[in-house]
């Protein structure tokens, strides 16, 4: 199907119509703040108020950084749309396909980000909260744009960057809803296709046999596929393993990379930077034991020389 020239502006002005992230705003915040009232009602230890604060901030900034961003962002996947010279008619069934190509991207960006510290700096703000609520949706890394990168392989399919848009703020607003304790299980054929709270709350889990699972953004099903998938049989702990203590947003937001950097330039080798930058961050510990054991056979190699 040939393409019509479409600009930048151009793109922004129509997506614009249809920003649904900005509608849901104002009902996500109400949403927040009744489940709030709930927990204080019910005596429950879902919320913490200092934790929601930094949340929200998280949050808001977040949406300065995405308008700040919007012209790059929405420029990048147009420029790879207009790479290839094919395009995929505007029907309803290319919104189902675009949904499940871009969730499908999502499993392995948020899969990816889990197993390689660079890119785990950019999503651990996510998981830092102890909490496990509705103001959770709201804590997205303030680095965690430039994942836009995992997604040139669906703009590149020749989706309309229109409809890649809105079902790309689909897939984001998804996530809100299954942030919460108060949903439970749901039917089977529910919980075997799509990601549910119950899944959800696997995922924010340090448990040991829950670290490292449920990566499925809107479905649960890749995880299926891919081996990743562990279902909730025990009350999460949430949080990460090395918590941060603090409910400063720039420290939430940055205390990865700065341990990340210092890391890097502590080291004595670039197999050693290398390691310490991209290696998995379960694994970290390990390999900082490894390293730290090969410098001191190395210095008493010296010695004895």
């Amino acid at each position: 199907m040939r393409k019509s020239p479409i600009s930048v502006e151009m793109l922004i002005e129509q997506v614009s119509e249809y920003n649904i992230i900005q509608i849901a705003a104002i009902p996500m915040i109400l949403l927040v703040v009744l489940e709030w009232i709930v927990t204080i009602a019910k005596k429950k230890d879902y919320y913490d108020g200092l934790d929601t604060i930094s949340a929200t901030v998280i949050g808001l900034v977040n949406v300065g950084l995405s308008a700040l961003l919007k012209v790059g962002t929405f420029g990048l996947i147009l420029f790879f749309y207009n790479m290839v010279p094919w395009s995929i008619p505007k029907t309803w069934w290319a919104y189902v396909l675009c949904l499940v190509s871009i969730d499908f991207a999502r499993y392995w960006a948020h899969r990816i980000a889990h197993i390689n510290r660079f890119w785990w700096a950019t999503h651990v703000t996510h998981h830092n909260s102890e909490k496990y609520n509705w103001s959770v949706s709201f804590r997205l890394g303030w680095t965690q744009h430039i994942k836009i990168i995992f997604f040139i392989p669906v703009a590149m399919m020749g989706f309309d960057p229109v409809i890649f848009f809105i079902c790309h703020q689909i897939e984001v607003l998804y996530q809100f809803w299954i942030h919460t304790e108060y949903i439970r299980k749901l039917p089977a054929p529910i919980e075997y296709i799509f990601t549910t709270p119950s899944h959800h709350r696997v995922h924010h889990s340090r448990n040991e046999k829950y670290i490292d699972k449920n990566f499925g953004s809107t479905f649960i099903i890749w995880d299926r596929m891919f081996g990743t998938f562990v279902p909730e049989t025990e009350q999460a702990d949430y949080g990460i393993t090395k918590p941060v203590n603090s409910y400063n947003p720039i420290t939430l937001n940055f205390h990865e990379w700065k341990d990340l950097i210092r890391d890097v330039f502590k080291s004595k080798s670039l197999k050693e930077a290398r390691a310490m930058a991209f290696t998995s961050p379960s694994k970290l510990e390990a390999v900082k034991s490894k390293f730290s054991q090969l410098k001191k056979e190395e210095l008493a190699t010296e010695r004895s020389n």
